[in-house]
């Protein structure tokens, strides 16, 4: 029996400051969208290389502040990266972790936190 890589589902409540965020600060892609009918809520797989998150406007798919952490090659490259975007609700720094790893620590709008990071 084989085991796949989790993807969390994280909620969103607006999907404009979903695109902003994930699409424009943190450099995710569409995977699909879905919707069961136009005015329904929507559904969306997103992924940045290996990196797969869905975000949902569902009631009772996740709960805000639930905290996830994703590996990074190169953490200083993705800081320099989100660094130069200037976006003006979130500029993290890089923080070292008591156990030596090196994190670069945002929360998107909705209150999920996500802990991007490298360990040494």
């Amino acid at each position: 029996m084989q085991f796949g890589s989790p993807i969390p589902v994280l909620r969103m409540f607006d999907v404009d400051k979903a695109r902003e965020f994930y699409l424009g600060f943190l450099g995710f892609s569409v995977d699909f969208e879905a919707r069961f009918h136009p005015d329904a809520p929507l559904y969306m797989g997103l992924s940045r290389g290996e990196c797969k998150l869905h975000l949902s406007e569902h009631h009772g798919d996740s709960s805000p502040g639930i905290a996830i952490r994703v590996p990074v090659s190169d953490i200083d490259a993705f800081h320099a990266e989100l660094m130069a975007k200037n976006y003006k609700y979130n500029r993290p720094g890089i923080d070292i972790m008591p156990w030596g790893a090196r994190e670069v620590r945002v929360t998107d709008p909705f209150g999920s936190n996500i802990h991007f990071y490298v360990a040494t």
